[in-house]
């Protein structure tokens, strides 16, 4: 009979993407039987961000300040505006070290079927920072996938009649690919994505 603190722990785990129940089996066991102390700064570490991460008030990203450090950041092109959906897109274009504008974080996509709207995914207070700070340009940075585009189609329609410039990440043959491991779907988005060859 499993003790009903090690089943606790092992549902808990299961929270996490990706992780099903005999992977969250196998953490569990793991960190009591050789990491106990692993175990504990897990959970140290665990409530302490649970408790003190909070959203940034202008672009809500993650954040311990009521300002990132991005968006309170003097040396940031304040005329680029990036939109992602998730903190953890901030971080990986972050990592590029090519991008210095600013950013807004959706938090999410649009998705009607799971009763997601714009209100949901703060595209009215998108609406109100583009007004305030008046970028040059806004960069859409959601995934390429159905509610992604259409999260980026919608946005770029909200700003349709402004001055603002809208641009969409490019996206197709990764740098590396072989062209007959690609899905039908990134060839063509690679086609149409397609410019002229600077030699």
């Amino acid at each position: 009979m499993q003790s009903p603190l090690i089943k606790k722990l092992i549902d808990a785990f299961c929270c996490l993407p990706g992780v099903g129940p005999k992977s969250a089996q196998r953490m569990t066991y793991h960190l009591l039987e050789r990491h106990k102390d692993a175990a504990s700064h897990l959970s140290e570490s665990l409530a302490q961000a649970v408790k003190g991460i909070k959203h940034c008030q202008r672009c809500r990203d993650f954040t311990e300040n009521d300002v990132c450090t991005i968006c309170d950041s003097t040396a940031r092109d304040t005329t680029l505006l990036c939109i992602v959906e998730s903190p953890a897109d901030v971080y990986a274009i972050e990592a590029t070290a090519g991008y210095k504008g600013k950013y807004f974080v959706l938090m999410g996509h649009l998705s009607p079927l799971d009763g997601v709207g714009p209100d949901d995914i703060g595209l009215d207070v998108l609406k109100e920072l583009v007004i305030k700070e008046a970028p040059a340009e806004i960069i859409l940075a959601t995934n390429s996938t159905v509610e992604g585009e259409a999260t980026a189609h919608f946005i770029s329609e909200m700003f349709n009649k402004s001055e603002v410039t809208i641009s969409r990440l490019a996206s197709g043959v990764p740098i590396g690919g072989e062209l007959e491991y690609l899905d039908g779907g990134t060839l063509m988005q690679s086609l149409s994505d397609r410019r002229i060859y600077q030699s």
